[in-house]
């Protein structure tokens, strides 16, 4: 068994913002699994606010053992962005090998399309109500806030989109008191959901606080670990696969959440179509799916998943599982 790690980068369509910074384009990592002449692959995107690079997690990949299994690899590595690109490539290279799907090999439904979300990057309050106008006929769109100064920017987004369908992903970036006087404003303005309002380490102050909009751990939630320290604070957990460490570990964190009575949503980095393939088979019937990767790219792979307009179609098998 060959396990091969190379960079790639994806140039973005236009400067993207969160709260944290801005970024030109999308630097991934492609893990290449070979065995018996065949090759499974996938992505990664590490991500700096989980102490991830480039480098570290390069590292960690090229730590693994000579022989191992996908099975294995669930104790070789922690949660996170290197365990994903691994994992994925061992279900395309499992597949392959076998002449079945991915989602036959897991027990799963044949999967369909999902409407996905379309993120406006954070910016001016007229720079994000020409987005939002711009982006008016979708039916979902996902702002980023997460400033003191966010309710001219919501004001401007719907009124540039007054019929789509709008969350909030304030990526941390607001207190307790921030968020208690927004939310009235939240329902005012017609927001189905808040991403993430408080830091992780902070978002006990949750606690006992009216959620009259359902808030969704992002930052908060990473695999079926996190999930006790969520209680009375979340209604919904955002789940991404460069968090829970693969799509293993992403199917039974969905399992898991659904039993404890939590919604879900199916989130994704910036990255390209191979990263949004596996999380397909997770996303589908949740309640929010945002892997809109690929349309924030002026670049993607080839072949890319299909989008038509705001919906989503799972992989062929030329891309992936």
């Amino acid at each position: 068994m060959k396990i091969e790690v190379t960079r790639d980068v994806f140039q973005l369509a236009q400067v993207f913002t969160i709260s944290r910074g801005s970024r030109t384009e999308a630097q991934v990592l492609t893990v290449r699994i070979t065995a018996d002449g065949v090759t499974g692959w996938g992505e990664c995107v590490p991500y700096a606010r989980y102490g991830e690079t480039l480098e570290s997690v390069t590292d960690q990949i090229d730590s693994l053992p000579a022989m191992f299994d996908r099975a294995g690899l669930q104790e070789l590595l922690p949660s996170g962005a290197a365990r994903n690109a691994v994992d994925c490539a061992f279900w395309d290279l499992e597949a392959k090998r076998a002449g079945k799907r991915v989602w036959e090999l897991a027990g799963l439904p044949a999967p369909g399309p999902e409407t996905t979300a379309y993120t406006l990057s954070l910016d001016t309050p007229e720079a994000m109500h020409a987005q939002a106008a711009k982006n008016a006929g979708r039916p979902l769109l996902k702002i980023k806030l997460g400033t003191p100064d966010d309710m001219p920017r919501l004001e401007a987004v719907r009124a540039g989109a007054p019929a789509s369908k709008i969350i909030v992903d304030a990526n941390e970036g607001w207190s307790a008191d921030v968020y208690a006087d927004l939310a009235p404003h939240l329902v005012r303005l017609g927001v189905a959901l808040v991403e993430q309002p408080l830091p992780a380490d902070g978002d006990d102050a949750l606690l006992g606080i009216d959620r009259p909009v359902p808030v969704c751990a992002d930052e908060s939630c990473h695999d079926r670990a996190s999930l006790p320290g969520l209680r009375c604070k979340y209604d919904v957990v955002n789940i991404k696969l460069d968090k829970t460490g693969g799509l293993t570990e992403a199917l039974s964190l969905r399992e898991a959440a659904l039993t404890e009575g939590y919604r879900i949503m199916v989130g994704c980095m910036v990255g390209s179509s191979l990263a949004m393939a596996p999380a397909m088979l997770v996303a589908q019937g949740a309640e929010v799916v945002d892997l809109d990767g690929p349309l924030l790219l002026a670049e993607d792979r080839d072949p890319p998943l299909r989008f038509d307009n705001s919906e989503v179609h799972p992989s062929d098998v030329g891309l992936w599982g």
